[in-house]
């Protein structure tokens, strides 16, 4: 059999993340599995598991990557340019680059989902930005200073807020 790696440079190695191995945030429900670095810039990847109608990534947009939402368990509310969706367990949802976007757990229920974003932003150490920030350990302009090196440009949605608020 031929390994068509070697005929390509271009390729990646097989990736293999065992679950025990992920980095876990437990303060933002992430687990990292594999920034761009590993897949030369194909995807990055994570997993990300919320209590019952915790919230989680405020209304953003990336410009150069699409973002994939599979979900695993529970219920997720995806802010999806001007309305909200709620994605439920095995639904697939694809949001192109240039959407605005946000999720969080539906009211009443917790969510677990593999989010995928295709071509990969090394993403990892903006997961971590955000822990720090939220824990109070950055001032909230620094996620601010980083949008275009992480491609996560913020965005305000009043649908997204009177949605969360409804809960």
């Amino acid at each position: 059999m031929t390994n068509h790696a070697d005929d390509n440079p271009g390729l990646y190695p097989p990736v293999l993340i065992r679950a025990d191995e992920a980095e876990h945030l437990a303060s933002i429900g992430h687990f990292l599995l594999a920034d761009a670095d590993s897949t030369r810039g194909a995807l990055s990847t994570h997993r990300v598991a919320l209590a019952t109608g915790a919230d989680s990534a405020v209304p953003h947009y990336h410009s150069g990557s699409s973002e994939l939402f599979y979900i695993l368990d529970g219920r997720l509310d995806v802010l999806v340019g001007s309305s909200v969706q709620t994605a439920n367990a095995g639904d697939l949802l694809v949001v192109p680059p240039g959407l605005n976007h946000a999720f969080g757990a539906h009211a009443g229920s917790t969510a677990e989902a593999l989010i995928v974003i295709t071509p990969g932003v090394q993403r990892f150490d903006y997961f971590h930005l955000v822990v720090r920030t939220r824990a109070g350990l950055e001032p909230p302009e620094t996620l601010r200073a980083v949008q275009e090196r992480f491609d996560t440009f913020f965005v305000e949605s009043e649908v997204w807020r009177e949605a969360r608020k409804a809960r």
